[in-house]
């Protein structure tokens, strides 16, 4: 519903904040093994029998390699001013390292330049968890050598696009790359245990300052921000214990990764476990993981409670699942809590040095399905108007958030749970790419136009 009773506008967040939209390469590029591209470790973990939901695969997804021209005028169709998208560095760098790939720099290039000559601002993500399997094979993440690899590829990055990229951005979500894939073991490459995470962790923190100071010395007027994954967190009930766990939980999902970025150290206090991560310092490491970004992009999309667990090693909290308090769920089974993004933002606010805040993602999946040559999705319709006016919210009481994006533009290839969840202010039909505009697209449209504004209605 719109905040209060009073209609929702663009024209309530000013002129400079910006709207926008987000995909990632290997979700929606497919052609994964076109062109010169090496092997991913996601090319290599879809293989495995049994990793992906249905044996689902990324070879062709959204098929964008090829269709990017259509789904950038449809960016530009929908008065999208701003596309945030990834670079794939198996497709730029097929080794990792070394000899870089003509035929991808080239498919960026085009996208672009194409992006430009429809208006639409670049905003480039340098790491949304496609490594080379290559450097997978010498450790990946774990090996701290992963620091030179990926300052040669920001460098190649930044000296190929960035006389026409101004807007930057280094990791995508540290925290669900290291957890889910080297941790849990969930996503790739699929390793688990505390060594393996501690080792990624350090490195992801070092690859983040190490980068923003390159994107810095090359594209002295970028502005460069990196993202992280954030859901707010409840305890399960007042009981002090529930309480403490729900910190714990805290300082693991939402501060493990931003703190030593600005300065704080890892959260040990918080998580004792977590003073293992020393044994990966070396001299100077605390400046080197520090850099001073010029936004920090936050990803929402729920809340999580956490309750007291004596059984759950290392933290003693366990969330506790949304379907099992009868709250209303989205496809993935995240609960549908709009109030989250609102304190989400108020917490990172209260760091004061971060200079800015963008909403990089935000965005619900729903069953939906295609009707006489229609998608009608009134459930993520809401969902997105629900957020944006919990935005408009924290701005209004003060906070630095200067930028909304939705995740995500089509609906893609959703990780460990292939094709299922659809997100997209799009439909795509996979058996033949068609592409459908959903009502919540629609209605995106109609509310970029602002109030005083004149352009075709969808």
């Amino acid at each position: 519903m719109d905040r209060e009773g009073e209609k929702l506008h663009r024209d309530q967040f000013g002129d400079t904040f910006k709207w926008g939209v987000t995909t990632a390469a290997f979700q929606v590029e497919g052609s994964c093994n076109a062109d010169g591209k090496g092997p991913s470790i996601w090319d290599t973990f879809t293989a495995r029998k049994g990793r992906i939901k249905d044996g689902h695969h990324a070879g062709t997804a959204c098929d964008f390699y090829n269709c990017y021209q259509q789904d950038v005028a449809l960016v530009r169709r929908l008065n999208i001013p701003n596309f945030r998208f990834s670079l794939s560095w198996p497709r730029l760098l097929p080794s990792g390292t070394g000899q870089a790939n003509r035929k991808g720099i080239d498919f960026y290039n085009k996208l672009i330049d194409s992006c430009l000559e429809n208006d639409i601002t670049p905003w480039v993500t340098l790491y949304h968890w496609d490594l080379p399997q290559a450097l997978e094979q010498k450790g990946g993440w774990t090996n701290r050598d992963i620091v030179s690899w990926f300052s040669e590829y920001t460098h190649l990055c930044a000296r190929t696009y960035g006389d026409r990229v101004k807007n930057w951005i280094v990791l995508n979500e540290p925290m669900v790359f290291t957890g889910a894939g080297y941790f849990l073991g969930l996503h790739a490459p699929g390793r688990t245990g505390l060594k393996n995470f501690f080792a990624a962790v350090h490195h992801a923190v070092l690859c983040m300052g190490e980068g923003g100071r390159i994107l810095r010395s090359e594209v002295p007027d970028a502005e460069i921000g990196t993202t992280f994954s954030c859901s707010h967190i409840d305890p399960w009930s007042s009981k002090p214990r529930d309480i403490k766990a729900a910190v714990r939980a805290d300082a693991l999902l939402n501060r493990l990764l931003i703190e030593p970025v600005l300065g704080l150290g890892y959260p040990v206090n918080d998580v004792p476990v977590l003073k293992g991560l020393r044994k990966h310092f070396k001299e100077g490491d605390e400046e080197k993981m520090k850099f001073d970004f010029d936004f920090i992009g936050l990803q929402n999309y729920t809340r999580e409670v956490v309750r007291y667990s004596l059984l759950t090693p290392y933290i003693h909290a366990k969330l506790v699942k949304a379907e099992h308090r009868n709250v209303p769920l989205t496809t993935m089974k995240w609960e549908v809590y709009p109030a989250a993004i609102y304190h989400i933002l108020k917490k990172f606010e209260a760091y004061p040095q971060i200079k800015k805040i963008y909403i990089t993602e935000n965005g619900a999946a729903f069953p939906d399905t295609m009707k006489d040559g229609k998608v009608d999705d009134p459930q993520r319709l809401q969902f997105i108007r629900d957020n944006i006016a919990q935005v408009l919210k924290a701005r209004e009481e003060g906070c630095r958030v200067d930028g909304y994006f939705i995740w995500t533009l089509t609906d893609n290839f959703e990780w460990a749970e292939g094709y299922h969840p659809r997100f997209g202010l799009i439909y795509v039909d996979y058996a033949t790419q068609k592409r459908t505009i959903k009502s919540s697209g629609k209605w995106y449209a109609r509310f970029l136009l602002g109030q005083n504004r004149v352009a075709e209605v969808l």
